[in-house]
């Protein structure tokens, strides 16, 4: 674990589970996983705007959209077993948003609560600088309460509300934009 991490972290919530977990840049092998986490988080309408489940093989580029020394993709393995995943990319195309990045993160329902997310964006916030990153945005629903809870726990900040951009199942949902310096 960085040094940077273990400063986020909280002490009372490290665990021996912590030091079983194995971040590392994904692999084509990691891809069933993958997306197996995807689409469990697809059906929940929660996480993700994609309406549709994703196959692996219009999935096979995903790893190519990314490079680990700008914006990587990686997953987080306990006991052999992928049970998150993250990337950072490009938030938009123009140059003056270059030291911007937008975060994902999914964690496998089993394997929720466990401090796998916060381990996987503390990793992403202390090697940011390294990857050239100054700011890191994420886009939220509104309605998932427990991933921003997580992110303003590392402290990321509420920048922005879209109100009802998204229609899921015929319901308009609000996207917030939190984002925090690193």
């Amino acid at each position: 674990m960085s040094a940077a991490m273990a400063a986020i972290e909280r002490p009372q919530q490290m665990s021996a589970a912590k030091s079983q977990m194995k971040i590392y840049d994904a692999r084509q092998a990691d891809l069933p996983a993958i997306i197996r986490i995807y689409n469990a988080a697809i059906a929940t309408r929660m996480s993700t705007a994609q309406l549709e489940p994703v196959t692996l093989e219009s999935r096979r580029s995903w790893l190519k959209d990314h490079s680990p020394d700008r914006h990587p993709f990686w997953v987080l393995e306990m006991d052999s077993e992928v049970v998150g995943w993250l990337t950072l990319k490009s938030f938009l195309p123009r140059c003056a948003y270059r030291d911007t990045a937008e975060v994902s993160v999914y964690v496998d329902e089993r394997f929720r609560r466990r401090g796998v997310g916060r381990t996987l964006l503390a990793e992403a916030i202390a090697r940011a600088p390294a990857l050239g990153i100054s700011a890191v945005v994420g886009l939220i629903f509104a309605h998932n309460e427990p991933s921003l809870r997580l992110f303003e726990r590392l402290y990321f900040e509420k920048w922005g509300l879209l109100p009802r951009v998204a229609r899921l199942d015929d319901v308009e949902r609000d996207l917030v934009i939190l984002g925090r310096h690193v």
